[in-house]
């Protein structure tokens, strides 16, 4: 067996936010493999996420952010006490995904997929179904036609890719170096952490000048009618 040390514990503790009893435990079941403890500690805070996952959750909170007064973001999260609502890893929690939501691209219309409108959902197969029937011809490449009987089988394919682009909880976390943490993923590893069912509700976007039409001036049309011409 491999000897644990302190050391270990610490880095262990600082990759997952797992207790220092866990962390010891993972290693010394992955004969001190950091690497597999890290992974058994996941799997742990998956298992207990899941235990959770059904237990009432009505406290939590709503919180703001603004990026550099153009993009707005309200938040809402539950939790199961207000302890946990006044801790700073929910408080870190909350912001952090705030932050995603002003910051994701694209950006995110629903938290999951089984919060997407059907109607929108219509449309998005609608859009996509036209534009297969009838691509378009991109200058110096070959053009793609798709066989008639092949384009339902593209388009859902099309569509389950756009799900996860635009539900919350699929994308990637924008603060996540590596790009492989979902704020799935970090939600989980919330949950495991802080050890009450957790769930991010609800939310609302809003960029400055969006969906109005935006003034086209006409530069030397101005300069024209300034000098009198």
């Amino acid at each position: 067996m491999a000897e644990i040390t302190a050391a270990m514990i610490k880095d262990l503790r600082e990759r997952t936010g797992a207790g220092m009893s866990d962390c010891k435990k993972a290693l010394t079941e992955t004969d001190a493999d950091v690497e597999k403890a890290t992974e058994y500690l996941r799997k742990k805070g998956l298992a207990a996420a899941a235990k959770k996952g059904g237990r009432i959750a009505t406290e939590g909170s709503v919180t703001s952010y603004i990026h550099n007064g153009r993009v707005g973001v309200l938040l809402e999260v539950n939790c199961e006490t207000d302890f946990v609502a006044r801790t700073d890893d929910f408080k870190i929690f909350i912001k952090d995904v705030a932050m995603h939501i002003a910051g994701a691209s694209p950006v995110p219309l629903v938290v999951a997929e089984a919060d997407m409108d059907p109607a929108t959902l219509d449309n998005e197969r609608a859009i996509r179904t036209e534009a297969a029937k009838n691509p378009k011809q991109v200058p110096g490449e070959k053009l793609k036609v798709i066989p008639e009987a092949m384009i339902p089988k593209v388009v859902e394919g099309q569509l389950a890719k756009w799900k996860k682009d635009v539900c919350l909880l699929d994308q990637v976390w924008v603060r996540d170096p590596e790009g492989k943490k979902t704020v799935g993923s970090l939600l989980t590893d919330i949950v495991a952490k802080l050890g009450e069912n957790i769930k991010i509700r609800r939310f609302v976007r809003w960029e400055l000048g969006e969906g109005l039409e935006k003034k086209k001036d006409d530069f030397a049309a101005e300069v024209a009618k300034q000098a009198g011409l």
